[in-house]
């Protein structure tokens, strides 16, 4: 894992992302899965160019199904913004990096 995404887990999940008082971008995703494999170097990218004003985590939804479950994700890659404990936006497939740019720009 890069050094600015925490990979997360139904224990940790509370803690780390619904209690966080800024934005968290989840990324769900599963070691099998290309898209989430071509996705995975923008997303970490990311975190390096918003550290300090985003939380970027990862979940794998084969470890964690009860968290994909509750967020209702029904393929992956999907990346969801949490605001203060609540969904505020998703994106679900692998997209261009300028895409996910511009949904944590509305959203830190």
């Amino acid at each position: 894992m890069a050094g600015n995404v925490l990979e997360v887990n139904e224990a940790s999940f509370q803690t780390e992302v619904v209690k966080n008082a800024g934005t968290t971008l989840i990324d769900f995703w599963a070691p099998w899965c290309g898209p989430c494999r071509q996705v995975a170097p923008v997303v970490e990218g990311l975190a390096g160019e918003y550290a300090g004003k985003l939380k970027v985590v990862k979940v794998n939804v084969d470890d964690s199904p009860n968290v994909a479950a509750n967020y209702g994700i029904q393929s992956i890659p999907t990346l969801l913004f949490v605001k203060n404990g609540q969904e505020v936006d998703r994106i679900i497939g692998a997209v261009m990096k300028q895409t996910i740019k511009d949904a944590i720009d509305r959203h830190v």
